[in-house]
């Protein structure tokens, strides 16, 4: 068997907007808006310097139907330079570009070949002695396992199986092609190069399963570094490398504060919290969460100047590094003592929104009674300081830090 190697890649997402990011700079803002394209272009880049034979992208390549054509043309010319290159691409949709969504369409080159989505389809690449199998997805919403129809091996061959899929389940992903690790290994194929999930993962390796995780970050929950796989294959051996790719980075960290620190203590630990991110940064920007909690006699002033604080803690992000921008300061903090009236209401928003955790209408709602309250309190939080993203836990306890203000009289 020839040696070779590939890029797996997943979940691009192009025109997918960056959620919950509140930055007063345009210029930074800009940085993140274009990092998912960036990131790409990065990618493609890597491909043509390593000299791949060929490209893999596991579905997601856009991020829902295009507004306009520039999404389209930017693919165009990225694959364009992987056609001058002479390294060919198979793709297949995934759930957010599946057949019903993408309405708009752009003619690519001919090195890309798309996966059908009506049954799995096989590519063979004599040369190389590789087989390709993958199906892409119809409809937004694929339920049944596509897996099990994947054709067999070519014999002597070197299969790769391409699917978008959650496996039994990935949170908070939803299941789409649901399917498991004994599934895609009934195949018998030697590699499969899955998409769907965001975070890099190494699935299995026997046969070698990998999530590559996708290219760019784009709010909080999708932290740490993000890139694609490239896969060698050498003598019948497969190593896998992975490629770091992504332009900017989400990240949080978790600050302990005692009754004795005052501002200028807290804003110590905010630094020295914040210095291993910007050891780590390599020239990409960062929209850091700073999350405060523990007990402190400073409780109500910073609920009840919420504003003030965030920008402190901002400046204190920029005194270690000018390129790290706070995305959100979030306060989980106690008072030295609660108000049994003040605590027994905290108590019973908690239960009230507990109790419709998987509900997005009563979500909204507690938003904006958040900002209802916020904006009734001195230096108030203001709606440019709530990620959109935020879970119901974050909101009840965002409801309760103010309930707690307002009741130790900063209302």
């Amino acid at each position: 068997m020839p040696s070779f190697s590939f890029i797996h890649a997943a979940d691009l997402h192009l025109g997918s907007p960056f959620q919950g990011l509140a930055l007063k700079d345009a210029a930074v803002a800009a940085v993140f808006v274009e990092a998912s394209r960036k990131a790409f272009s990065t990618l493609v880049g890597l491909a043509i310097e390593r000299r791949v034979d060929f490209f893999v992208i596991a579905g997601d390549v856009y991020d829902g139907d295009w507004k306009d054509n520039k999404i389209g043309l930017f693919f165009n010319r990225e694959m364009a330079r992987l056609e001058r290159a002479d390294i060919p691409v198979y793709l297949l949709r995934g759930n957010h570009d599946a057949a019903s969504v993408i309405t708009k369409t752009i003619t690519l080159p001919s090195n890309v070949h798309e996966f059908p989505t009506g049954k799995p389809g096989s590519v063979r690449l004599e040369a190389l002695q590789v087989a390709l199998h993958g199906q892409g997805f119809a409809e937004r919403s694929a339920n049944d396992n596509l897996a099990i129809s994947y054709p067999a091996p070519v014999s002597g061959w070197f299969n790769i199986g391409i699917l978008h899929t959650s496996l039994t389940g990935r949170e908070p992903h939803a299941p789409y092609a649901p399917c498991s690790v004994d599934d895609l290994r009934s195949r018998g194929y030697d590699y499969w190069a899955l998409g769907h999930v965001h975070d890099y993962e190494v699935v299995a390796q026997d046969p070698i399963v990998i999530f590559p995780g996708n290219l760019q970050g784009r709010n909080i929950r999708e932290r740490g570094a993000k890139g694609a796989v490239l896969v060698t294959v050498e003598d019948g051996r497969i190593d896998h490398e992975r490629l770091i790719v992504d332009e900017a980075r989400f990240a949080q960290v978790d600050i302990v504060v005692s009754p004795d620190d005052d501002q200028a203590a807290i804003l110590r630990h905010v630094e020295q919290a914040v210095q291993p991110f910007a050891d780590e940064m390599a020239g990409r920007m960062t929209a850091l969460r700073v999350r405060l909690s523990g007990v402190t006699l400073l409780h109500g002033a910073m609920a009840a100047n919420r504003q003030q604080w965030r920008d402190e803690v901002e400046a204190a992000c920029h005194r270690v590094h000018e390129d790290i921008w706070l995305e959100k300061l979030e306060l989980r903090l106690e008072p030295p003592s609660e108000k049994a009236a003040d605590a027994d209401g905290a108590l019973d928003l908690r239960q009230l929104l507990a109790e419709h955790a998987g509900d997005a209408d009563i979500a909204a709602e507690a938003g904006r009674l958040i900002d209802e309250i916020a904006v009734r309190l001195p230096g108030g939080l203001g709606a440019t300081d709530m990620p959109l993203d935020d879970s119901v836990d974050t909101l009840i306890e965002e409801a309760r830090q103010l309930l707690l203000a307002r009741g130790q009289g900063a209302g």
